[in-house]
Parts: C-alpha cells; sequence; structure tokens
C-alpha cells in the first residue's frame, strides 16, 4: 500500500541528502585537484599519485561498501548517515596533517570508510520519501551534488591551495561536513521502509548473497551496472587527471585550471543535471526505456568531445570540447540511480546502490587512477617530451565511453519485464 509522504518533508529530506551528497563528492574530488603540489613535496611518480588517489579510498568502499549497505538495509539509515559524514570529514581533515606520503595513504584509505557508508543509506531512505515515477526526477536533482562537489573541489580546492597549501584545503573541507552531520540528525526522521512501493517490502532481511541472487535474474539491471561501472572508468576516471594534464600539457596553475574546471562543474554540469531532471520526469511517464535510451544517446555522444579534449594541442580548443565533455558525465547519475532503485524491491535498495558503488569506483578510484599512472610512467621515456606522456594515455581511456554507451542501450531491451518483478512497473502510470 503506498503511503502519501508530506511534500515539504519529501524535498527537505531530498536537499539535506543532496548536501550531504555534495561533500561526499568534494572531499574525495578536491584531491585530485591537489595531485601537482602533493607530488612535488613527497616527490611521487604518477603510479604513486594514481595509488594515493584512487587505491587508497577504493580499499574501503570495496572492502566495506557492501557490508554497510546490507546493514543500512536493516538498521537506521539517519543514524549510518550521520555517522559516516562526521567520520569522513573529520578524517579528511586529518589528511591535511600528514607529514609523510603514507600517513597521508593510510588517512585516505580511512576516508573511505565513511564514503562508503554515505551513499547507499541516503538513496534508499530518498526512495522510501518518492514513489517510483518520481524517483528519476528526485535522484537526477540529488546528482545536483556531484556537480556541486566537484566545483567545490576543483575551485575552491584550487583557490585555497594558491593562498594556504594543500594543506589547509583538506583541513577546511574535512571541517564543512561536521555542522551538517548534526542537522541530519536534529531533524530527519527515519521513514518505513517500502511506504512509497506498491507491493510490500519482505518482512525479513535480505542478506547479501540473496540480494546478489536477485540481481543476477535481472538482464537489465546487470547492464545498469555494467554501464555505469564503464561510464564512471570514462567519465570520472579522466577528470582525476585534469588538472594534472592542464598543468603539463598547457602551462596552466591550479588555481587557472581550478577556475575552468570549477566552472564546467558548476554551471555546465548543474544545467546538463537540471536539464536531465526535466527529462526523466517527462520521460519517465511515457516508457520507462527512455530513460536507457537517453544515457545511451548522450555518452555516445558526449564521448567524441572527450577525444578531442586531450587531443587538440590548442589550449582553446582543449578547453571547448571540455566544456561539452565535462557536464555530460553528470546526466547518468540520476537515471542510474533511479533505475537501480526500481528494478529491485525495497528491502534491498540500499545494498543495490552499494553494488553500483562497488564497481564504479573500482573502475574510477582503483583501476583508473593506477592504470593512467602506470601507463603514463611507462611511455614517458619513449617520448621526446615526457611530459606529453599522461596526455596520450587519456585519449585511449576516453574511447571506453562508447563501450559504456551499449551497456544502456542494451539494458533498456528487458527494462520492462525487470522492473515488473520489482513491483515497480507503476512507474508508467
Amino acid at each position: 500500500m503506498v503511503e502519501r509522504t508530506a511534500p515539504a518533508d519529501r524535498w527537505y529530506v531530498l536537499i539535506l541528502m543532496t548536501l550531504v551528497y555534495t561533500l561526499n563528492i568534494a572531499d574525495r574530488f578536491v584531491v585530485s585537484t591537489l595531485i601537482e603540489p602533493i607530488k612535488a613535496e613527497f616527490d611521487l611518480s604518477d603510479g604513486q599519485v594514481g595509488l594515493l588517489t584512487g587505491a587508497a579510498m577504493a580499499i574501503f568502499y570495496v572492502s566495506a561498501g557492501i557490508p554497510l549497505g546490507a546493514l543500512a538495509d536493516r538498521s537506521s539509515r539517519k543514524r549510518m548517515i550521520v555517522l559516516s559524514l562526521a567520520a569522513w570529514s573529520a578524517l579528511t581533515a586529518i589528511c591535511g596533517l600528514t607529514k609523510s606520503f603514507w600517513q597521508l595513504f593510510f588517512a585516505r584509505v580511512f576516508v573511505g570508510i565513511g564514503e562508503a557508508g554515505g551513499t547507499p543509506p541516503s538513496q534508499s531512505l530518498l526512495s522510501d520519501k518518492f514513489p517510483p515515477n518520481r524517483r528519476g526526477l528526485a535522484m537526477s536533482l540529488f546528482a545536483l551534488g556531484a556537480a556541486a562537489g566537484a566545483a567545490l573541489g576543483a575551485s575552491l580546492g584550487g583557490w585555497l591551495n594558491d593562498l594556504y597549501g594543500w594543506r589547509m584545503v583538506l583541513i577546511v573541507f574535512g571541517c564543512m561536513g561536521l555542522p551538517l552531520a548534526a542537522i541530519v540528525a536534529l531533524t530527519i526522521k527515519e521513514p518505513r521502509r517500502g511506504q512509497m512501493d506498491n507491493v510490500s517490502p519482505a518482512d525479513n532481511p535480505v542478506s547479501v548473497n540473496e540480494a546478489l541472487r536477485f540481481v543476477g535474474r535481472q538482464p537489465a539491471l546487470l547492464h545498469i551496472l555494467a554501464g555505469a561501472t564503464m561510464l564512471t572508468f570514462w567519465g570520472w576516471g579522466l577528470l582525476w587527471w585534469m588538472p594534472a594534464f592542464l598543468s603539463r600539457s598547457h602551462g596552466m596553475s591550479l588555481a587557472v585550471s581550478g577556475a575552468h574546471l570549477g566552472l564546467m562543474h558548476a554551471i555546465g554540469g548543474t544545467l546538463v543535471t537540471l536539464a536531465t531532471a526535466w527529462a526523466m520526469q517527462t520521460l519517465a511517464h511515457r516508457d520507462p526505456r527512455y530513460q536507457a535510451w537517453f544515457v545511451s544517446l548522450a555518452t555516445l555522444l558526449g564521448t567524441i568531445p572527450s577525444i578531442i579534449a586531450f587531443v587538440a594541442s590548442s589550449e582553446g580548443v582543449a578547453l571547448a570540447a571540455s566544456w561539452l565533455f565535462v557536464p555530460l558525465i553528470y546526466l547518468y547519475i540520476g537515471p542510474t540511480l533511479a533505475l537501480a532503485q526500481n528494478l529491485v524491491p525495497a528491502g534491498m535498495r540500499s545494498q543495490i546502490c552499494a553494488f553500483i558503488l562497488f564497481s564504479a569506483n573500482i573502475a574510477n578510484l582503483a583501476v583508473a587512477p593506477l592504470l593512467i599512472g602506470a601507463v603514463s610512467d611507462l611511455l614517458s621515456p619513449h617520448l621526446s617530451d615526457p611530459r606529453e606522456s599522461l596526455r596520450w594515455v587519456l585519449v585511449g581511456t576516453s574511447f571506453t565511453g562508447f563501450w559504456a554507451a551499449w551497456h544502456y542501450w542494451a539494458a533498456a531491451k528487458t527494462l520492462r519485464q525487470g522492473l515488473a518483478k520489482a513491483g515497480s512497473l507503476i512507474a508508467e502510470s
């Protein structure tokens, strides 16, 4: 039986969860802005930078994410959000106090504990505030946090670094999350699980193995998982190295590159995310498969400027192409999260979000930084200008966007059957 939730409460919770997600992305993304000063201070190779910026957080993302997702499906989601936000915020500030590469590495590892426990319960909680046919809109608006967080990490991070150094940047970013954790703790109530669904949730908690077996019988969901993984590798994997690329190949300072990238995230990312929210609200009422087709087509088109951005020798062309590529990487977040939530029953929604984060962050935080950094190190001795090695590795990585687009197109073929199996085909009405 679907219950009604007061619209004011619904939108208030969405705003707070979006702010939490903003800081989640900002605390993660700001380290990529600080690659060059950290590399210079600790005399690191690109491979070590990849280890620090990617694998350090991925260790706990992959090891803690799924257990925490399962816990969120059987305990208070609000409490987990509060504790996770407070933990990763405090640990981000501690990163600014480290004195060696290994101290910073292990501090980043423990930041991953909090990061892993933030988004899955947020997604599950929002699904109990919005009915299936409004989740595409809600999750796309939630994705504004990614644009805002990346903009903060790029622009504010670069500006503070030039004024006070990279350590103060991490301390400031970490301190921003503690007041928000208190607000969430004091003003949000835990909703009844499954209250907005067309079917009643199961009485017993769903185990990880049961959730995995259900996912394995949902072809559309498997393609969504694969598509999100490849799209994250393509888009966010490239963005990890964008400040370093602009510095090496175009001689930009962190303040200048941060200003450019910050505007791309803040203006371009926000406009694309708002347009996506409108499109999801419109298309979902017609046919839910349009959500998958929409992401597929946009990714296909966005891959072309991503290639041009790294091939171009002209700074102006590179920036112009980036203005097309960077904003489009936000488009998939809302539709992907909404489709995943609708393709599983209420009792496993935190877990499916954790599964997506598991696979996507293996690609984004572990494989992309390490692989791109390691290949760049291997290629540099063979080039007349070793600094250009990163450029050509990023060019090759850009082509993976075509792979991601195919998975979303394939997901649409069995999407209606999958929604019916999960009890969410109400999205059409």
